[in-house]
């Protein structure tokens, strides 16, 4: 015969206090125990986290004016300025936006590096490829190269994200509180 153990006091509340832990925290509990149907829709830690370690939408701008440029170049030839500098320059200069766009994304700790080199790469695409993709890529690198200079990591939340994410802990926790 198995005997049962007794649990020591105070155990049940430290498991349920676990189970509120790992609902907030957004990650699965062991299978079978109900926790997780009382999480709610599973949040996506991993890809916020991925965007928010990192200027996104700035590496993000650059890469897009970049592919812009390039796509601009490649136009039918009715379409197609014949304004500045001719051949390599104007492929070289959106695949240098490109390849910046890349490496802000990738390798964010070199990122004011990168956005001085876009910024660059983005005004002297106005001279060698079509006037800066008909001014649209060149304003979209100006723009991503600005925000990613400006960027900084481990900021503090602003006030109103901050409560945002204070309400929606304690909505979490309501639930797992309730079931």
């Amino acid at each position: 015969m198995a005997e049962s153990v007794p649990e020591p006091a105070g155990t049940g509340e430290g498991t349920a206090a676990r189970a509120e832990e790992v609902a907030a925290e957004g990650t699965a509990a062991a299978p079978g125990t109900g926790a997780e149907a009382a999480a709610g829709p599973p949040a996506h830690p991993v890809k916020r986290d991925w965007r928010g370690r990192r200027p996104f939408w700035g590496g993000l701008l650059v890469l897009l004016g970049g592919a812009e440029i390039l796509f601009t170049l490649r136009a039918p030839l009715p379409v197609v300025l014949h304004i500045g500098m001719q051949g390599l320059a104007g492929y070289l200069v959106p695949a240098v936006m490109v390849l910046c766009g890349l490496l802000i994304l990738f390798n964010p700790a070199q990122r004011l590096f990168y956005s001085v080199l876009a910024v660059l790469a983005s005004l002297a695409s106005w001279i060698t490829s079509n006037l800066g993709g008909f001014l649209i890529g060149m304003l979209l690198g100006v723009a991503g190269a600005c925000l990613t200079f400006g960027w900084l990591p481990d900021q503090p939340l602003r006030r109103g994200r901050q409560r945002r994410l204070d309400r929606r802990e304690e909505r979490r926790a309501a639930r797992t509180a309730s079931v």
